[in-house]
């Protein structure tokens, strides 16, 4: 999908959902498992949110939520550059001439995870189950954050349905056949589309939110659908203590599914792995714990004494102590640990509330203020105190790996200079005028911002840093602490002023970060509910047109209109450090997906005896 992006900062809040309906609950003592079984152990660093595909906007959720659910189409988890092929589809899609139909075949024998909503039967995976899916983004009741980006589809008769449900206010009519999407057959599926999109096929290539749901699910667990999660994929959940413990099995009824892949010739990495994996039936596990810890240290402590097998995205405060000069330290060397840096493919940034009468708006001194707190910003600060060295500056919403990007492009984005900062807030009327040393808004009233923060240590790392940059130029700002699924909650609703959270790409049409600046995005992906029609209509035709020097000047100009008026101030494109002890065989970081589970291997003859 090519306008969804992915939240990767925040802790989330405590509490259980209800004991799970038809799987199996226990009792799990506090290590693992492991005996008689293949167990992956690590911890998320911000907690999940829900597990029903059609609600999930964050990384973490989105992490689990594939390896339940399985999409038509999925990423080569060796190919560097990325490939796409078929997952739950017998073949690549076919398509018109002019991009907008769309034409699919399913393979056959795919059956969901046994459920009571089943009846005891098998139940086989056909092409109306994709047809209700994307249905179900459209359902009012569903209030999907991901709704603005599937509406971009233009896939014809889906936005009329939703419009029938709201005027009229009754329930969604799940049996209204629409052209835009039909199950031609039991394995056939056709989506119609009302204006051309010719990289359409990318947006099916997402397992964590377009992988088929069968409707005597949802049906049967009503409300509680998100704890009952049910797909055709190689895992299923068994066990769920909110924000805390989550534990996946092996689907015993998973179809046969061997280890292949496409790396590069030249890949030396990617060639090791296929030569030891191919043709080994997946999963090679038997079963994952997921831990989560939001601190850095004990999340890090949890690797070091043995506690996880794995850890990503190791917290900047160990890293040095991690890999050294890049290097994997000598201690954790001698214990076969392995290391893995790459810089994602995404963004941190700050934003503002466009509709905020103090921090929003389009009139030269508005845009002055949002661009005078990005200048007063010392990211590079950020970069070498608070992130050890692991980011590299952003210097437009384009992120590394996906069309558009030009790492020879520099642009304000990156720069700090608190004089020139002071200057535009000279200039355009915020002046200090009561001798407090803070400045007041060109009115007269107060200048005082407000950032909606997390209480975890990275967290108020960067705040401080973030108040003391602000107040050298004489702003304030007061924070105002929360849960971060409360924060993204008001983000959504526009109840916000300023808000710091970090974007991930998850398909590599790079106009997928342009979705934040759509304004009729504004709720989904548009959380700073930024609108101008000359962007609206640089989207609609970029999303038209084929991949080429005249997009890419689309690009650019889309990068500059970014820049001009900062409703986002991006920051950085962290470097993510993973870890892993020798008995993880197969691991290497995606790029786009979430799903890897499947692809990893434990080698029990390499874990440490007790």
């Amino acid at each position: 999908m090519t306008s969804r992006r992915t939240l990767l900062r925040g802790a989330s809040a405590a509490g259980l959902l209800p004991a799970l309906a038809g799987c199996e609950s226990r009792a799990l003592p506090g290590a693992s498992a492991r005996a008689g079984q293949k167990t992956l152990r690590y911890a998320f660093q911000v907690a999940e949110t829900s597990m029903d595909p059609v609600k999930v906007n964050d990384l973490y959720s989105r992490t689990l939520t594939p390896h339940i659910f399985e999409a038509l189409y999925c990423y080569d988890h060796l190919a560097r550059p990325i490939k796409i092929k078929p997952l739950t589809a017998d073949g690549m899609p076919q398509h018109s001439d002019d991009f907008r139909v769309w034409t699919i075949r399913l393979k056959r024998g795919i059956h969901f995870a046994d459920d009571p909503a089943f009846g005891g039967r098998p139940r086989e995976l056909v092409a109306q189950d994709y047809v209700y899916a994307f249905k179900r983004y459209a359902d009012p009741a569903n209030r999907s954050p991901n709704w603005s980006g599937v509406e971009t589809f233009t896939i014809a008769g889906l936005a009329e349905l939703r419009a029938q449900a709201l005027a009229r206010k009754t329930a969604f009519d799940y049996d209204r056949e629409i052209d835009g999407l039909r199950a031609l057959d039991r394995y056939t599926l056709r989506f119609t589309l009302t204006q051309p999109r010719p990289r359409f096929y990318e947006n099916l290539a997402g397992s964590d939110l377009f992988g088929a749901v069968a409707r005597e699910v949802v049906e049967r667990y009503g409300d509680q659908i998100e704890a009952h999660p049910v797909g055709t994929g190689p895992f299923r959940l068994v066990q769920w203590r909110r924000s805390s413990r989550i534990v996946f099995e092996r689907n015993p009824g998973f179809r046969e599914m061997l280890y292949d892949a496409e790396p590069a010739a030249d890949d030396v990495e990617g060639q090791a792995l296929l030569a030891r994996l191919k043709g080994r039936r997946l999963p090679m596990i038997d079963r994952v714990e997921v831990s989560v810890i939001e601190e850095q240290q004990p999340r890090w402590l949890s690797f070091v004494t043995g506690e996880a097998d794995f850890i990503e995205r190791v917290g900047a405060d160990f890293i040095s102590l991690a890999m050294p000069g890049g290097q994997v330290a000598p201690n954790l060397a001698k214990r076969g640990v392995r290391g893995y840096r790459q810089v994602e493919p995404g963004n941190t940034m700050l934003f503002f509330n466009m509709d905020s009468p103090i921090v929003g708006g389009m009139a030269p001194h508005q845009v002055a203020l949002r661009r005078a707190i990005g200048l007063a910003m010392d990211t590079p600060r950020e970069i070498s105190l608070l992130r050890k060295g692991q980011a590299i500056l952003a210097q437009s919403p384009i992120v590394p790996y996906t069309s558009g990007y030009d790492p020879k492009f520099k642009s304000e984005m990156s720069e700090y200079d608190p004089a020139r900062a002071k200057g535009l807030l000279d200039v355009y009327g915020f002046l200090d005028r009561n001798g407090d040393g803070w400045r007041e808004r060109p009115d007269g009233s107060p200048l005082v911002l407000e950032l909606n923060a997390t209480s975890d240590q990275t967290s108020r790392q960067l705040d401080e840093l973030l108040t003391k940059n602000l107040a050298t130029v004489g702003i304030r700002m007061r924070l105002k602490i929360a849960q971060w699924p409360e924060n993204l909650k008001a983000a959504r609703s526009g109840n916000f002023m300023v808000w710091e959270v970090g974007g991930s790409a998850d398909a590599p049409d790079g106009q997928g970060a342009l979705a934040r600046y759509d304004s009729r995005q504004i709720g989904g992906q548009n959380m700073a509910r930024f609108r101008l029609p000359a962007f609206d209509a640089l989207y609609d035709k970029m999303q038209e047109i084929a991949d080429g020097p005249e997009r890419d000047a689309l690009f650019l100009e889309a990068k500059r209109i970014a820049v001009a008026y900062m409703p986002y101030k991006m920051r950085v494109s962290r470097i993510v450090t993973d870890m892993s002890y020798p008995w993880l065989v197969g691991y290497r970081r995606p790029i786009f997906w979430q799903e890897w589970w499947h692809y990893v291997d434990i080698d029990t003859a390499l874990l440490p005896r007790a």
